[in-house]
């Protein structure tokens, strides 16, 4: 009889699962073996003697594997949501510094307009109260003031040398102290010409005159016309007598001491 034949025909090939199982199975108890036999290999080699044993380790599950993998998958998701929500922190966190520095810049930009608005509206304010103070002291002043008379000139002279050395005091117009508007109208106030109290309108009283072209009796003034913050008297001869400052008080004094920027006629 042939090897083929003592094959009996009832017996059924396993199937595809069970062959698959049972490899699985084996090669988990060879691997736990030959892990296992490794480490006790140094201790049999103490002792030739020694019975060598053989301890199987348990294969690792299809089940532990899932689980394994499964708690690093949430591990893993957990740091990146942590993540993201630290990014997404600090992101808002930089757009609220970005909007609160955008609104003190705003808010400081508009006070800043507030305030030069304001500004300007003051000074506004104050060239019209001082055109009208200027438009009133032109219309107080006589008609007779510029109607030149040689007498008129004498008496203003003599009065102005009087007056030098005597103190300069802020707002004072005379007869022991003056300042330098209060002298000149003081001073033309002798030959019946009633000046404007300070050096602004006294600077544009009268008319005119180049500082090339002047008489004695003509008005200087120092800064702009209508804006002056200095007047003094012309007296001839190059030279002028005026109230300077409290340290030298009234003083004549050559042109070239300090040269005047315009002048007016008034007698």
């Amino acid at each position: 009889m042939s090897p083929k034949a003592q094959i009996p025909s009832h017996r059924k090939p396993r199937s595809s699962k069970m062959n698959t199982a049972l490899r699985a199975g084996m090669t988990g108890g060879v691997m736990g073996t030959i892990a296992f036999t490794a480490a006790a290999a140094p201790a049999q080699a103490a002792d030739k003697n020694a019975p060598a044993d053989t301890v199987e380790l348990p294969a690792l599950s299809t089940a532990d594997s899932s689980t394994l993998a499964a708690e690093s998958l949430h591990h893993t998701a957990e740091q990146y949501s942590l993540q993201q929500a630290q990014q997404d922190a600090a992101a808002e966190a930089k757009k609220e510094a970005k909007e609160a520095k955008e609104k003190a810049e705003a808010e400081a930009k508009r006070k800043a307009e507030a305030k030069r608005k304001a500004e300007a509206a003051r000074k506004a304010a104050q060239q019209t109260k001082e055109r009208a103070s200027r438009t009133a002291d032109r219309a107080s002043l006589p008609s007779t003031a510029s109607a030149p008379q040689g007498g008129n000139v004498a008496t203003l002279l003599n009065f102005l040398r009087a007056q030098v050395g005597k103190s300069y005091v802020m707002g004072a117009t005379g007869p022991s102290a003056y300042d330098c508007s209060g002298l000149t109208q003081a001073a033309f106030k002798q030959v019946g010409v009633n000046l404007p109290r300070t050096s602004q309108p006294q600077s544009t009283t009268g008319t005119p005159v180049s500082l090339d072209n002047l008489q004695p009796g003509d008005i200087l003034y120092w800064g702009s016309a209508g804006s002056a913050y200095h007047v003094a008297v012309y007296v001839g001869g190059g030279k002028f007598i005026g109230a300077q400052n409290s340290s030298t008080g009234v003083v004549e004094r050559p042109m070239s001491y300090d040269q005047p920027t315009g002048a007016v006629r008034v007698l």
